[in-house]
């Protein structure tokens, strides 16, 4: 039990508000989706197996709130998980946060494949663990390290995007060594090892807020505390055997973009890798942010439409390689600006950060 003399008032509620929510629980508002309700059902296979799930999906569950004053809000088990196939999890033996999803048999060989090999440009989610699916037969419940989007928190100075498009690049040449095609690169399936900025660790839900979902949490700098990024999801990914063409068929992946992609005419899967990933640096950085320009060439390249004009990934590795070369290590911490920051505000932002940064060095200067 959490020592309620400690918590902060604001997660208090009034009688007034406390009578309403009474009525919300009793209603149904806080109740388990569908989509949980199987994770629950799951909930004491995986503790046999050594996982724990969140008390939300024990089958004893009853709200935490329930004869409290406490606002839901603030109660960890009021929080739902709206990944259907995706849920994390505590490793009884360590308490490391594990990420589980339910997957078909083919990605589980290409993903357990991929985690196996240690190689420093391996940038595939790491795989713990497969287990059978005590409700599906036809599934396999993998357990992986648990990761957070790329992009959250956002980027925010010039060196960040620096450090990951060196390792998206280092991981699709990686992909590609082992003759193997992602086909589905987009935002959602590029990741990051978080807990270098949130040391205290966070809600696996609620990314923002602290471990029990009272506190707002701000993360520290990636620049001071570099972070990890993977690939995920190999659902669609293909393994080519040695020698053999890397010609596919199929109007698959989220990036709708990739102008060769078709269910009749073969294209290489390596080569629509290339494009999904440059439309990604596109949309995501340069056409977000100031002062990523080094980056347009790069981009042009991998976007070509003709897909055989296009680089390798082991050549646009060492092309971004020789970028780095030109830029100015010291303008790494210059604050990344939106581009949809209005020109005086961004004069503003600007002009702070400026002064934050000169007052971070001189601390590093005199620090005893």
């Amino acid at each position: 039990m959490v020592d309620q003399k400690k918590l902060p008032s604001y997660i208090y509620l009034s009688p007034d508000a406390v009578r309403r929510q009474v009525e919300l629980t009793r209603n149904g508002t806080y109740n388990l989706l569908p989509s949980e309700e199987r994770w629950r059902d799951r909930q004491r296979f995986l503790e046999r197996r050594g996982y724990l799930l969140r008390p939300r999906y024990s089958p004893k569950w009853r709200p935490s709130w329930t004869g409290t004053n406490l606002d839901p809000e603030f109660c960890e088990d009021s929080i739902v998980s709206k990944t259907r196939d995706v849920i994390d999890a505590t490793r009884q033996q360590d308490g490391l946060r594990v990420a589980i999803k339910t997957v078909k048999r083919e990605e589980v060989q290409i993903a357990q494949f991929l985690s196996s090999i240690d190689h420093v440009m391996n940038h595939c989610v790491p795989v713990f663990d497969v287990l059978e699916d005590p409700l599906d037969s036809s599934k396999l419940l993998m357990v992986m390290q648990y990761l957070r989007p790329f992009n959250n928190p956002e980027f925010t100075m010039l060196g960040d995007v620096v450090a990951f498009v060196t390792q998206m690049l280092e991981g699709l040449a990686f992909l590609h060594s082992q003759r193997v095609a992602h086909r589905d690169i987009a935002p959602p399936n590029i990741m990051m090892d978080g807990r270098p900025l949130f040391p205290q660790g966070h809600h696996p839900v609620w990314r923002n807020r602290s471990m029990d979902a009272i506190e707002d949490l701000t993360p520290l700098h990636r620049m001071d505390h570099p972070v990890k990024y993977f690939y995920v999801d190999f659902g669609l990914s293909v393994r080519f055997p040695p020698g053999s063409s890397t010609l596919v068929v199929g109007d698959v992946g989220r990036d709708a973009e990739v102008p060769e992609l078709s269910s009749t005419v073969p294209y290489d899967a390596f080569k629509a890798d290339i494009y999904a990933l440059g439309n990604l640096f596109d949309k995501e950085l340069e056409q977000r942010y100031h002062g990523l320009h080094y980056l347009r060439p790069l981009i042009d390249s991998m976007k070509q439409r003709e897909p055989a004009l296009r680089p390798t990934a082991d050549q646009l590795v060492e092309s971004f390689a020789n970028t780095r070369k030109t830029l100015d290590p010291s303008g790494f911490r210059w604050r990344l600006a939106s581009r949809s920051e209005p020109a005086y505000e961004r004069l503003f932002n600007d002009t702070v950060a400026v002064a934050k940064g000169g007052l971070s060095q001189l601390r590093r200067f005199v620090r005893p």
